[in-house]
């Protein structure tokens, strides 16, 4: 009888019973979980909605007891004089699962002498026990760290998992033909303690039973064994007033951004990132039906505009290496990049349609496109922009590294080309400017080597350091954040090609836990590369805000910025200082957005931000746009 009854168990591991560990196999589905986002590294993407009840302590019927009375029930069926009893909190700080270890870990801490365990004593009124199941039963295992943590304080769930492996060991021990080192009064006991913790033992077998069930029906259902999807719908109403004299507002426009992200890991350490993408922004080459052309702000050519909300492609409603036309909400690949590993330190990537804050880390907390600042200036140092690094659309083909010097400290870099896939130049559409206007080839075209250094000196100090070289086929400057930057060199033809070398530093202070200081500072030198003409010119930007984390509630968030977009300092040679017409003086930005997070995959942000002065010339109006954002995240 008293076999049968122990071949009816089932197997968890009796070490994490007497150790005060949770059998990660078996008691992870009844930890009290708030997990609505689970890290798969090292992509840091996977998103997982499911949750597990709180319910390890409902049925509680009797008060907790600690591991080591448990071991000594076990052991000797008796109860201890004096325990020493810890209190019910401390028994549910024990079931967080960042305390769960792995079963190699289980492993690799079994002891066969009580002595390996640092906290136990012989004077312990436990020792006995202790010492008796480790030599007659070996179910005794430590932390890793070669401790006990015997006063830790257990269910009745627990208590029935680690009887329920208790008879799993007993049948291990009878099979193998050592019986007699099982004694009678063991055996009698451990009826006993069955017979006790029927209920519960029956109902962590059913628990297993359906969490089996659920697992053959996730794997069945799953999207791939090698992929995770995830997205982001951003839905927006933009408003606008002011901007060039002799205009009227824009009407309020309702815009959208979809995105689709494939994440695949082939070794668990690499990741291949496929996105797909639709917008319906419009603007066309000549920025037609765009808000920054009815607001008079846009370039003449691919609409560049300090008034650009974060969220915009840099250059919409058309596909700027064939100057070809895209249709609203057509769907395009936006991102196919693949990242892996090749040493400790030294990670490679590469990919036909990237941008630089796939590498870069933006430093600055208002980066976000659907959950932070609003507009296009406070999201980035500008120097990442640069040469269409963030055009949102993956416009350039780029292979770079990621070289971790210390925890403290790295070092990345890429080399992009814009046209890489076009095998020729296309004829003129004006002089200097042909149908594919960055040029063509790997090494013949527009193309931009970028680097930033960042360091942590400090656990609330982060910073940037940005360098980036570009050569450009026309007079640009690739950023999409204000008008000159089409026509770089003021009073220079367009189809002039231009060499920049790029300059930036960013810094963000967290001098409180939900409060932090960031800014950024930049100068781009633009210099023409014709060989035909001597001129030059430099722009500088900065940009200082205050973040807020939880303000008011938790998960919202708020942001108050103020600087100053690109702005000509200098010109030498044919350049000018400012195109004819145009009345020079400081453009400046001010801005503040208040996020309130609806649910953890929704949220909504309003906010507005000022120019003034826009474009740097102090005929326009003070300028101000309006947005709010809903995000809708999966």
């Amino acid at each position: 009888m008293a076999k049968y009854l122990l071949a009816s168990a089932g197997g968890a591991s009796f070490l994490c019973l007497i150790n005060g560990l949770l059998p990660t196999q078996v008691l992870a589905s009844l930890v009290p979980t708030n997990h609505n986002s689970l890290i798969n590294e090292p992509q840091k993407l996977a998103i997982s909605n499911s949750k597990v009840p709180d319910k390890v302590n409902e049925f509680n019927q009797v008060p907790f007891l600690t591991t080591a009375q448990a071991g000594l029930i076990i052991a000797n069926d008796s109860q201890p004089e004096s325990p020493n009893n810890t209190n019910k909190q401390e028994a549910q700080d024990s079931l967080q699962p960042n305390s769960l270890q792995t079963s190699d870990d289980n492993d690799s801490a079994q002891v066969t002498s009580v002595s390996q365990l640092s906290d136990v004593q012989p004077t312990d009124w436990a020792f006995q026990a202790l010492q008796s199941l480790v030599e007659r039963y070996g179910c005794i295992a430590g932390y890793p760290n070669g401790t006990y943590r015997g006063n830790r304080a257990m269910t009745r769930y627990e208590f029935a998992a680690g009887l329920n492996a208790c008879l799993e060991r007993v049948n291990e021990l009878i099979a193998t033909a050592t019986s007699d080192l099982v004694k009678k009064e063991d055996l009698a006991t451990l009826q006993k303690l069955q017979e006790e913790f029927a209920a519960e033992l029956a109902t962590l077998r059913g628990r297993v039973d359906a969490l089996e069930a659920r697992t053959a029906e996730l794997e069945a259902n799953q999207f791939s064994t090698t992929t995770k999807l995830n997205g982001e719908v951003i839905i927006a109403g933009i408003g606008a007033t002011g901007g060039a004299p002799d205009t009227d507002d824009p009407n309020i426009i309702l815009v959208n951004r979809v995105r689709l992200n494939l994440n695949t890991s082939f070794t668990g350490k690499d990741l291949l990132i496929t996105g797909l993408q639709a917008y319906n922004f419009l603007g066309d080459v000549d920025g037609s039906g765009s808000l920054q052309d009815s607001l008079g702000l846009a370039s003449d050519l691919l609409v560049s505009s300090s008034a650009r909300t974060s969220f915009e492609p840099l250059f919409p409603g058309f596909d700027v290496k064939t100057l070809s036309p895209r249709a609203a909400n057509s769907v395009q690949l936006y991102k196919l990049l693949y990242v892996f590993p090749v040493a400790d330190k030294l990670t490679l990537f590469a990919g036909t349609a990237a941008e630089a804050t796939d590498a870069f880390p933006a430093i600055t907390p208002f980066y976000g496109e659907g959950q932070e600042s609003i507009s296009r200036f406070a999201g980035l140092n500008p120097v990442a922009r640069v040469s269409g690094g963030t055009s949102g659309t993956g416009l350039a083909s780029a292979a770079g590294f990621i070289f971790n010097l210390s925890p403290q400290l790295d070092l990345r870099a890429l080399y992009g080309s814009v046209n890489a896939n076009v095998p020729q130049e296309a004829g003129d559409i004006v002089p200097g400017v042909s149908n594919t206007p960055l040029g063509a080839g790997v090494f013949g075209g527009s193309s931009v080597v970028s680097t930033q250094l960042t360091f942590k000196p400090s656990s609330s100090i982060d910073v940037g350091l940005n360098y980036a070289h570009s050569y450009h086929e026309i007079n640009i400057l690739g950023t999409g954040l204000v008008r000159d930057d089409i026509g770089a060199l003021a009073g220079v033809a367009l189809g002039t090609p231009v060499t920049l070398n790029s300059f930036g530093g960013t810094v963000t202070w967290r001098f409180s836990p939900k409060i932090a200081l960031s800014g950024y500072g930049a100068a781009m030198f633009v210099d023409d590369s014709s060989g035909g003409i001597d001129a030059s010119t430099t722009f500088t930007s900065w940009m200082v805000g205050l973040h807020f984390n939880d303000l008011f509630k938790s998960g919202n968030n708020a942001g108050i910025i103020f600087g100053q977009p690109l702005f000509r300092s200098d010109a030498d040679g044919a350049a000018q200082l400012a195109p004819d017409g145009v009345n020079r003086t400081t453009p400046y930005h001010l801005e503040a957005y208040y996020r309130f997070k609806v649910t953890d995959n929704i949220s909504i942000t309003p906010g507005a931000f000022v120019l003034f002065n826009p474009e740097g010339d102090s005929r326009n109006e003070t300028t101000t746009v309006g947005v709010i954002r809903s995000t809708f995240t999966f």
